[in-house]
């Protein structure tokens, strides 16, 4: 399997370009190809898939440093007061980003831009090579796990790849050593710097508008994002565990059993359970230990009943106007995803070990904390 030298001499000969900036994404990278040599069980579809993805991060490393030394007035840039959504997956949160996205007042991370960064989008003249036309297939999986719009919003986690810090990777493969040193050992700081960067690169050159990003993985790493972006305020979305785990487990397994022929589904389902607890205590501890006056909360019930009214809310809560051109385009929006949001899981819970009464003890707390975060919302 490739050596992390290797892959960086290949990306270093494919662009001609030899800066990857500072140098903290090797331990992330490291790690990783060490799960995939020795875990994962790739087919050759995966092979070449992960591969070529980890290809693709370190020319877009390569590439963002170029611009920054062509261009080093890029750093003067600000990022500030952005929005964060996160929480549980399925939870509502990626129906949420694309009404933000409707607001003509914000800039948010399109799909399009996220897995390509460079070049920035001010300087391409014309039609962006990188905006896929509207009916182009789906990248991996074999199902649409979320709404599909190539100009739409995208997590962050393809900006977090580019330091090879993110949940992303564990989707695409059976790598516990990677996922076990993400949760216990990765310093999340070094990410998030690398994550600004790209944000000042893509806002360079363009009005500058408060920033509306998304992912539900920032659970895990509240206090480096913190340190990166102090000025941030929070919107997380929340549903009872036992409604969300099995759909998350199921989508892993979709897109892992695409890519290697050795399925472990009941893996799948220990990953998340371990993942989601351990974010949803973090979440709490970091919020009680004086953030909670930055976070607004929205019920997943709320959301399905009245999103438009949610979203209104938490826009009296940001102190900014729901302009006329946003809320009509929010409703269109809206209507016209009217379908249901997601596929119901095909698998027996049993398969993946995520029947509710295993679930609902490693979530206790994060219940008891929704019912206090909920209600601090609605009193609001």
């Amino acid at each position: 399997m490739p050596e992390a030298g290797a892959l960086m001499q290949a990306a270093v000969t494919g662009t001609g370009l030899d800066d990857f900036g500072a140098d903290s994404f090797r331990e992330g990278l490291e790690v990783l190809l060490g799960a995939l040599d020795r875990q994962a069980r790739l087919n050759p579809r995966g092979e070449a898939y992960i591969y070529g993805r980890i290809q693709l991060h370190l020319r877009q490393r390569l590439q963002v440093e170029q611009w920054y030394q062509c261009h080093p007035e890029i750093d003067d840039e600000q990022i500030t007061n952005p929005l964060f959504g996160l929480g549980l997956p399925r939870t509502g949160s990626t129906a949420l980003s694309f009404l933000l996205a409707q607001d003509p007042a914000v800039r948010y991370l399109h799909s399009w831009e996220a897995t390509q960064p460079c070049p920035p989008p001010s300087t391409v003249a014309g039609n962006d090579p990188r905006i896929p036309p509207a009916a182009a297939p789906v990248e991996v999986g074999s199902r649409h796990h979320v709404p599909q719009d190539p100009n739409g919003p995208m997590e962050c986690l393809d900006l977090m790849a580019l330091d090879f810090t993110s949940q992303i990777f564990q989707a695409f493969a059976h790598i516990p050593a990677y996922s076990n040193w993400l949760l216990d050992k990765a310093d999340f700081t070094s990410t998030y710097v690398y994550q600004r960067r790209v944000l000042k690169l893509l806002q360079w050159g363009q009005p500058t508008r408060p920033w509306r990003l998304k992912s539900p993985a920032h659970v895990l790493s509240l206090k480096a994002l913190d340190d990166v972006f102090p000025d941030a305020r929070f919107v997380m979305t929340h549903r009872d565990p036992t409604d969300v785990l099995l759909s998350v487990a199921d989508v892993y397994a979709d897109i892992v059993g695409g890519f290697s022929d050795h399925l472990d589904r009941r893996y799948l389902g220990e990953l998340n359970v371990r993942q989601w607890s351990t974010g949803m205590a973090r979440a709490a501890t970091f919020r009680d230990g004086g953030a909670g006056h930055r976070f607004f909360d929205i019920d997943f019930r709320g959301m399905t009943a009245d999103p438009i009214e949610q979203v209104g809310a938490l826009y009296r809560w940001l102190g900014a106007p729901v302009s006329a051109e946003f809320e009509a385009g929010m409703r269109g929006w809206w209507e016209s995803n009217a379908q249901p949001r997601e596929a119901v899981p095909r698998a027996d819970p049993a398969e993946y070990g995520l029947e509710p009464d295993l679930i609902r003890p490693h979530f206790a707390g994060y219940l008891e904390d929704v019912r206090r975060w909920t209600g601090a919302t609605q009193e609001g």
